[in-house]
């Protein structure tokens, strides 16, 4: 197969100036897309910024290399921060094709420990942020002629030990991709997800909830590099799958799948009939369909 080129693409990547956004930047880059860096500095539990510029150092990285790209500080969880995002694509390159979400945020803590003010500002970043951005995108997208849009999940959003806040705030962008993939399908926006597992800052932030071997095997094995190729794919104007999801870790790339089982059916529903036929209710067998984005003009159960 020929390799895929993205010359004549303008991509924004987000929370692209260290690990797994920076490999998407790169990657993109070097095959000739034209990349709005995007990277606060921000510390990675969100408390503040540490004082340099990541966004820059990537850029330089890119341009040295031959490649085109331009950096941006803007804060995805403020408005103003998604429009500067926007606007240095528009501004640098004319145009926007494609957006991939990746800024995050973590810090692992009981639930019951964990103040209401943190839960909000991991909504703030993922799923507000990843709103945000979509939002000043979407007029500039809906002019592209293969536009594309990466959300970045997790597996925590499905339960981690310490991840109630962090977990819950990716489930959060699980929905809002389900639903953008909805909402773009007349217009050919084409929406998924990736839920990525490398050795970066953010795995080094929630360390404490895996074990040491698992660290290690991640700090060796799982490299941002195996990431990247999932979410460029993405973003090619090949690609036309929408509202799905890929768990991409070391090589390994699935489908992360919802299933609807058959179930059971019975108008005289009791609470007894719940009791005794619960396994055939549980039962995920092969007639177990996946939930897909239906065309706008099917009903969505």
């Amino acid at each position: 197969m020929a390799n895929l080129d993205f010359s004549d693409r303008v991509v924004i990547v987000t929370g692209a100036g260290r690990g797994i956004g920076r490999a998407h930047a790169l990657l993109l880059a070097s095959r000739g897309a034209s990349v709005v860096v995007g990277d606060l500095g921000a510390r990675t539990d969100g408390s503040g910024v540490d004082g340099d510029d990541p966004a820059a150092d990537v850029v330089s990285e890119i341009n040295a290399a031959g490649g085109k790209a331009v950096a941006s500080t803007g804060d995805v969880s403020t408005d103003e921060g998604a429009d500067a995002l926007v606007d240095a694509a528009v501004s640098s390159f004319g145009k926007l094709d494609a957006v991939i979400n990746n800024a995050g945020i973590v810090r692992t803590a009981p639930f019951d420990e964990v103040p209401y003010e943190e839960y909000q500002r991991h909504l703030d970043v993922h799923y507000f942020g990843t709103l945000r951005v979509c939002r000043a995108a979407w007029p500039h997208l809906l002019e592209s002629d293969a536009p594309r849009i990466v959300n970045t999940i997790s597996q925590a959003m499905l339960g981690n030990p310490g991840m109630s806040h962090y977990g819950g705030s990716k489930g959060a962008v699980f929905g809002l991709t389900r639903n953008l993939a909805l909402a773009g399908l007349d217009k050919g926006i084409k929406v998924n997800a990736i839920a990525p597992g490398a050795g970066t800052r953010m795995a080094e932030a929630a360390a404490e909830t895996l074990s040491p071997e698992i660290m290690e095997y991640m700090r060796t094995s799982l490299l941002p590099e195996h990431v990247a190729p999932v979410a460029a794919y993405l973003v090619h104007p090949s690609c036309e799958v929408t509202g799905e999801v890929f768990n991409v870790a070391g090589g390994i790339v699935n489908r992360l799948a919802l299933v609807n089982t058959v179930g059971i059916h019975d108008p005289r529903l009791s609470i007894e009939t719940v009791a005794e036929r619960f396994e055939q209710i549980m039962a995920i067998t092969p007639e177990a369909a996946p939930q897909v984005v239906a065309p706008a003009h099917m009903p969505v159960s």
